[in-house]
């Protein structure tokens, strides 16, 4: 049996209404009693506590809190007496005082004296008089006199406080919160005939006595009125709405203006809009086709669309080549620039005679030819770093020893070490086996052996230590020397890159053997960094553990 939509949106909506009423009815009956009391109760703890405040620092000053009373009401009368927008309430003499300035007569009073008003405790009292309906007294407990009121009982209110400090109150309160200090209850009194909410005890200075009084409402009967008044009104409103809903929803919930939408959508190539809907009626057969439409044409458009972002990604990868091109040609002509005008100008000095002499002909032809090596290096380095990072110079993996190719290099490097005063350590026994490309894997220890020499400083010491860690090799090399600055550490691997570009040039540096470093990782799929240390700086790469290569067998020596 087809399920009308209309009855079911008319049946959620009374459902709705009948379901907020009874939330409503059952949060006043239970809850709404206990928190206006609540309510109350921290306002007048929180005015205790604000008045407290304000009371200590006039007596931590120094000062008689019935004096700083009368001095603050004689200012009051003095600056209202000019204004007779603001009259006086009461006496000035028995102790009265005076109507808080409203913010509309702020421009009147002018801003400074608007303020001076309102911090002192003179209108911190009546702030809370006027805002929360609190009547507060003061009394001198010395003197048993009444230094201030914020009410016209205050004859009575001023001998309350003293008869509840004597143990003399009323029978008929309910104590609420009780402190060190003071204590909240809630009073009935008969005087008046209402519930009223007193706090009454001392300020911290022991001296001044005081009784805070705030008329509680007659909750029980507001709850009760309210409660009525809800029910009277969601009633009628049910019964309206209703009427109302039952003759709107044919145009508001009709399944076929939501098939319309949704074909509008798919006409705009919105393809996740679907139907929705579970009815087994003529209209969820239709939204069902059309959804089977909507992921077919989502389909087609999606291969339509990946083909578009891979063109993207192939017009972005050519700019991206264009662009590494230019900065590589930027750099290159950079670094060419000096060593090519040293060589030319030595060069014309020579052609010109200005090197009469024999030993200055060496020296000119000795910084041609020096400049011309530095060319060839760094164009040696640029060949196998763009053969490295293009994939053209792929790793030979094999496995070998990699504490004998250290020994033997640092025995093939002595004579340099010697000329730069290093004292080398390895001293590292036994066979350690790594799969890798041997050539490779000698080039990177060159690059940080030589980036260690040229910034040898200190005790020019070079240490050189392996250790093996599960399936991975890691081989440090560290130098004493100067450290390197925090913040240039991530971009030692970038091509070009020079800490010190003074000291670089001097030694001949490119800045290009710790790319290539980067770059023979990379190919090798493992890791590289760097690190201050204690005085001095240690680099370190990684490669993969191997176990002691096969010895061959005796037919294939005798190939051999």
């Amino acid at each position: 049996m087809k399920k009308s939509i209309r009855h079911r949106i008319m049946f959620l909506f009374i459902g709705l209404m009948a379901g907020v009423l009874l939330v409503i009815w059952a949060i006043n009956t239970w809850w709404l009693e206990g928190y206006y009391t609540s309510r109350k109760v921290r306002v007048m703890e929180e005015a205790y506590a604000t008045i407290d405040r304000a009371v200590m620092e006039r007596v931590n000053a120094g000062e008689n809190i019935g004096d700083v009373i009368t001095r603050e009401m004689d200012r009051e009368w003095e600056i209202f007496s000019q204004h007779p927008r603001y009259p006086a309430e009461g006496d000035q003499a028995d102790g009265g005082y005076f109507r808080q300035p409203s913010r509309e007569g702020e421009e009147a009073l002018g801003e400074e004296i608007f303020k001076e008003l309102e911090t002192t405790l003179l209108g911190t009292i009546r702030r809370y008089g006027e805002n929360s309906n609190i009547t507060i007294v003061l009394v001198d407990s010395s003197t048993g006199k009444a230094v201030l009121n914020s009410g016209r009982d205050w004859s009575f209110l001023a001998q309350k406080a003293q008869s509840y400090v004597l143990g003399q109150g009323n029978n008929n309160t309910e104590t609420l919160v009780k402190h060190e200090n003071y204590v909240v209850e809630k009073n009935h009194d008969r005087r008046r005939g209402g519930n009223y909410l007193e706090s009454w005890g001392f300020f911290s200075d022991n001296n001044t006595l005081f009784l805070m009084q705030m008329p509680l409402a007659s909750i029980r009967e507001s709850v009760d009125l309210s409660n009525r008044f809800t029910t009277y009104v969601g009633i009628a409103a049910m019964i309206f709405g209703s009427v109302v809903m039952y003759l709107a929803t044919w145009q508001v919930a009709n399944p076929v203006m939501k098939l319309a939408v949704l074909s509008e959508r798919m006409s705009n190539l919105d393809f996740e809009a679907r139907y929705e809907g579970s009815a087994q009626d003529e209209i969820g057969i239709l939204g069902r086709s059309m959804n089977k439409l909507s992921q077919k044409l989502k389909e087609t458009i999606g291969e339509l669309k990946a083909a578009n972002q891979q063109l993207q990604h192939d017009i972005e990868e050519k700019i991206q080549i264009d662009e590494m091109r230019k900065e590589f040609i930027a750099n290159v002509s950079h670094e060419l620039k000096t060593p090519i005008a040293l060589i030319q100008g030595y060069a014309e000095g020579l052609t010109e005679g200005m090197a009469e002499d024999a030993q200055s002909r060496d020296y000119y032809c000795e910084v041609i030819m020096d400049e011309a090596g530095k060319m060839n290096r760094m164009v040696k380095q640029l060949l196998t770093l763009t053969a490295l990072e293009f994939g053209n110079d792929a790793p030979v993996m094999t496995t070998f020893d990699i504490r004998e190719m250290i020994r033997d290099f640092l025995n093939s490097a002595s004579v340099l070490l010697r000329q730069k005063d290093a004292h080398v350590v390895f001293g590292e026994e036994g066979p350690l086996y790594v799969r890798a490309d041997e050539f490779k894997t000698e080039e990177v220890l060159r690059n940080y052996l030589a980036n260690a020499m040229n910034h040898l400083d200190g005790q020019r010491m070079i240490r050189v230590r392996t250790a093996r860690e599960e399936d991975r090799v890691t081989v440090w090399v560290y130098n004493t020397g100067p450290r390197i600055p925090q913040e240039d550490l991530p971009n030692l691997w970038t091509k070009f890159y020079k800490v010190d570009k003074a000291r670089t040039r001097a030694y001949g540096g490119s800045g290009i053997g710790l790319s290539i470093v980067k770059a023979v990782m990379d190919a090798h799929h493992q890791s590289c960094g760097v690190a201050n240390v204690e005085d001095g700086v240690e680099f370190y790469f990684t490669l993969e553990a191997a176990g002691q290569p096969d010895l061959p067998t005796e037919s294939e020596e005798e190939r051999v």
